[in-house]
């Protein structure tokens, strides 16, 4: 089990099973601006292992016109856990939210062809254009 928070602890979260295969790097614009960053850090997970234990009421969220909702802490901002509305089954949680230790980190950078121009990967991870 994993668990999770908001920087200022109202929203609190659990992971109650494994982190699926799709741990990646995200380098697309919306996850750039969402995160105010390079790139987010992201773990696909069932949806019915992700559980809010403390501040569901702190939730709010913000839906595209293409389906995708992001739900982040409305006291501090904290970027909690996204969903798409083709995917009913899987949410992606912000790795940076976790207070648990991760066995491993990501595995790929998907989207680095939107990556921002100012950033460079040095890593020796595989890089798609996409979503592999």
């Amino acid at each position: 089990m994993y668990k999770g928070s908001c920087l200022c602890g109202a929203v609190k979260y659990e992971v109650r099973g494994e982190l699926g295969p799709a741990v990646y790097y995200c380098h697309c614009t919306r996850c750039r601006k969402s995160n105010g960053s390079a790139f987010a850090s992201n773990a696909a997970v069932t949806a019915n292992d992700f559980v809010i234990v403390q501040g569901q009421e702190s939730l709010k969220s913000f839906s595209t016109a293409e389906g995708v909702h992001r739900m982040f802490c409305s006291h501090c901002g904290s970027p909690i856990v996204s969903r798409r509305d083709g995917l009913p089954d899987v949410v992606r949680i912000r790795l940076g939210t976790l207070d648990t230790p991760l066995r491993s980190g990501p595995r790929a950078h998907i989207f680095v062809a939107s990556r921002a121009d100012w950033f460079e990967i040095h890593d020796q991870l595989p890089q798609y254009p996409e979503r592999p």
